[in-house]
């Protein structure tokens, strides 16, 4: 009796990023040319296997992708778990279930962020082959060194921070740009000591606005004409505002010196990835078909050390990766004068 051949699922939840695309490709087309599988696309995240929208992926379609931000699979945040007013916890894991069997998987790779993980791990215990691959520009998945979409984001939100010197310094402004990384400030560390801001505020440190009016001021008083203030979208203020302008009226408010605020917003996950995304996004996708192709289930694809492995979706589910305060950039930034919102003026 012939082998049969494994028929393998993909889909893409979450918020959209660079590098999705690469990923789908290096998925597909190492489980086609290489292991001769069948690909199948799932629609709209885990709403389309709730639905059962999907598409067979030949090889041809998925080449020319790897330049292509966002996803051809199309996302959403649906979260099968969730109970809503239609359906209970378990109504839609159970189509979801039934959905994947009719159709005939072997395995299910799912790309995503934390909740994307997360949702993969309850599938996982629910009875389906999974294969988690980790994408969000937060950089915040636990068990990985390193996110694909956090490069692209990274380089988008440090051109806007070295375009904003020239407005600050022609104005002899304060300029606040907020960055996005949910509760993480991985990426307000990274650009704004890529692009030489003088203040970085992150939700995992704890700032002082009477600090921060201190230092800025004292900023003035040297004759420094204009000061870049990095500030992450997570860190604490009021509920009815967003964090750049809530920092933004502070400063204005406590030193009386002119304060402009830009957010950057959704500018940050479009666009075509970065080449160091293609090539993280290639080397995730390509080892999760090497894990199908073992028999390795319930594990997400990860990057430790510079190597490509794997970590159970068990440790992974429920766990956020934040910047550690004792971070090495946080201590040679501060070093170099930068100061993080507790800084001694």
């Amino acid at each position: 009796m012939p082998k049969k051949t494994k028929r393998i699922g993909i889909l893409t939840a979450g918020g959209d990023c660079p590098g999705i695309n690469a990923a789908i490709r290096g998925v597909g087309k190492t489980a086609i040319l290489e292991y001769g599988m069948e690909v199948i696309g799932i629609s709209s995240g885990f709403l389309g296997l709730i639905n059962k929208e999907y598409v067979v992926l030949e090889e041809a379609q998925l080449s020319g992708i790897i330049t292509l931000g966002g996803t051809i699979l199309g996302t959403s945040r649906e979260n099968p778990f969730k109970k809503d007013s239609i359906f209970n916890s378990t109504e839609k894991p159970s189509l979801i279930k039934k959905h994947y069997d009719e159709l005939e998987l072997d395995a299910l790779v799912c790309i995503g962020g934390n909740g994307t993980q997360r949702t993969a791990s309850y599938l996982s215990d629910f009875g389906l082959n999974i294969i988690g691959i980790p994408k969000t520009i937060d950089n915040d998945v636990w068990g990985t060194d390193v996110t694909f979409g956090f490069d692209s984001a990274l380089m988008i939100a440090t051109d806007s921070i070295d375009r904003l010197h020239t407005t600050a310094n022609s104005h002899k402004r304060i300029m606040v740009i907020e960055v996005m990384g949910h509760h993480a400030g991985w990426l307000a560390l990274y650009s704004g000591i890529a692009g030489g801001g003088d203040m970085i505020l992150m939700p995992e440190i704890e700032f002082d606005t009477s600090i921060m009016a201190k230092y800025l001021k004292k900023r003035a008083i040297n004759k420094k004409p204009y000061s870049i203030v990095v500030v992450a979208e997570g860190i604490p203020c009021p509920k009815n505002q967003k964090a750049g302008d809530f920092i933004a009226e502070k400063i204005q408010e406590l030193t009386g010196l002119e304060t402009r605020e830009t957010i950057l917003g959704y500018l940050q996950r479009g666009g075509s990835p970065s080449p160091n995304d293609r090539l993280l996004a290639t080397k995730y996708g390509t080892y999760a078909v090497e894990l199908i192709a073992q028999g390795i289930y319930g594990v997400m694809v990860s990057s430790r050390n510079d190597a490509i492995t794997a970590v159970p979706l068990k440790e992974v589910a429920g766990k956020l990766r934040t910047v550690p305060p004792d971070h090495p950039l946080i201590q040679k930034a501060m070093r170099m004068g930068v100061c993080f919102g507790n800084c001694q003026v």
